[in-house]
């Protein structure tokens, strides 16, 4: 298993500034931003997703610039809302889709991704073909909300079975971050898209927004794990204010930057849970199958860009699990 990065971190610097500080830092993987809600800063400066999926030159020089710093590409990262009911917004992010579908494809093939991922949400549609907004459903009364899901389960179910094929027919996977907001946020959302959908979609699991919804992350990695559905992990931590939470529960729309009143905050890795949690999280994902890459995605409101990540690195190193278990010499297998 490697500890990986989701580089929208350094959008503020360019590729080769930001792949110089992340190999110094004992990182060994890259996740990179394609388009939609994170933005391609790093793809950009290379002439874009497009571009390099086309042009075998200009992704040499990508594959060069990663390779001489012995990192690799765990995945590119759309995460936007294909479904969106606004039919610009909806393109805009089905084109950043399929753009990195197409390079993740071309990368896999040049020996840079191990596996051809890309990462990104489920989506949500409107309330009706009418809607002018995503509308996330979260209780089934009045009724009329269910009747809400079963269009939005009928829009995702016919576009993302069109994406399962489009992302076989290019050997590639489609690994959904569940979070709230959009139509998959849990283990049974992401199943039941998958189920509809097919096994080119599963799972980017982040443990950071199943927290706050009460759900164990190790219960949820078992369940997917059985399933065969995860192909990408992040690493982001969660704290829930004992007080705030319980005082108003964990459904919270304040600001980000509102940290003192939320009834939680994303955290940098350790700073929700100890690393004695991380070690469970990282040994269930090694007994599901899972040996492929924990990526660092750092928006800690309490710590600042450089503090955050080697808080995290440092947690993750005492957690990570880098070599292949041997022989049980001390019993019969």
């Amino acid at each position: 298993m490697k500890i990986g990065i989701f580089t929208a971190l350094f959008h503020d610097r360019p590729i080769e500034e930001a792949l110089d500080y992340i190999a110094a830092a004992g990182i060994e993987s890259v996740e990179l931003g394609g388009g939609a809600y994170p933005g391609s800063r790093h793809l950009d400066d290379l002439g874009g997703a497009r571009r390099l999926a086309e042009d075998d030159g200009a992704r040499k020089k990508l594959v060069d610039l990663v390779k001489s710093r012995n990192l690799i590409i765990s995945a590119v990262s759309v995460h936007g809302n294909a479904l969106h009911p606004n039919k610009n917004i909806a393109g805009e992010h089905h084109q950043a889709f399929e753009n990195a579908v197409l390079l993740a494809e071309k990368l896999h093939g040049d020996g840079i991704m191990p596996q051809a991922t890309v990462n990104g949400f489920s989506g949500c549609p409107g309330d009706s073909p009418r809607g002018r907004y995503p509308n996330w459903v979260t209780c089934a009364w009045p009724d009329e909300f269910r009747e809400v899901l079963d269009y939005q389960w009928k829009v995702a179910g016919r576009y993302w079975r069109q994406q399962n094929r489009f992302l076989k027919a290019h050997g590639t996977v489609f690994a959904i971050e569940a979070h709230p907001g959009f139509l998959v946020y849990n283990p049974d959302t992401l199943l039941r898209l998958r189920k509809a959908a097919g096994d080119s979609i599963g799972c980017n699991f982040d443990p950071s927004h199943f927290w706050w919804q009460g759900i164990e992350p190790l219960t949820a990695v078992r369940e997917l794990g059985k399933a065969g559905a995860i192909f990408h992990a992040h690493a982001k931590d969660t704290r829930i204010d004992p007080q705030n939470a319980a005082l108003n529960g964990n459904l919270d729309t304040r600001s980000y930057g509102d940290i003192l009143n939320r009834s939680w905050v994303f955290r940098s890795v350790g700073y929700g849970h100890d690393t004695t949690w991380w070690k469970d999280f990282v040994s269930n994902l090694r007994m599901v199958g899972y040996d492929y890459v924990l990526s660092i995605e750092h928006e800690d409101g309490l710590l600042s860009t450089k503090e955050g990540l080697h808080k995290a690195l440092d947690a993750l190193k005492e957690s990570i699990v880098s070599e292949k278990p041997g022989p049980m010499f001390w019993a019969k297998d």
